[in-house]
């Protein structure tokens, strides 16, 4: 990962962190509750879109493989 990427999800997270600590501080620990599952859930598809993706797959169809037949059944 490049360092522009880094500083852009370590700023995510601190927003994330920011906005639950003010809202735990105004008296909302109620709704920082429930809305904590889906704010793990949203920074976890931002850092799975982060990470470098696998090479294309070939578009060319795979060799067939020979089957030895014994005879024996």
């Amino acid at each position: 990962m490049d360092t522009r990427k880094i500083a852009l999800l370590l700023v995510l997270a601190g927003m994330v962190f920011g906005w639950s600590m003010m809202m735990a501080a105004m008296g909302h620990v109620a709704l920082v509750a429930t809305l904590a599952p889906i704010l793990g859930l949203t920074v976890t598809q931002v850092l799975r879109g982060f990470r470098p993706q696998p090479a294309p797959a070939s578009r060319q169809p795979a060799a067939a493989v020979a089957r030895e037949e014994d005879g024996t059944s």
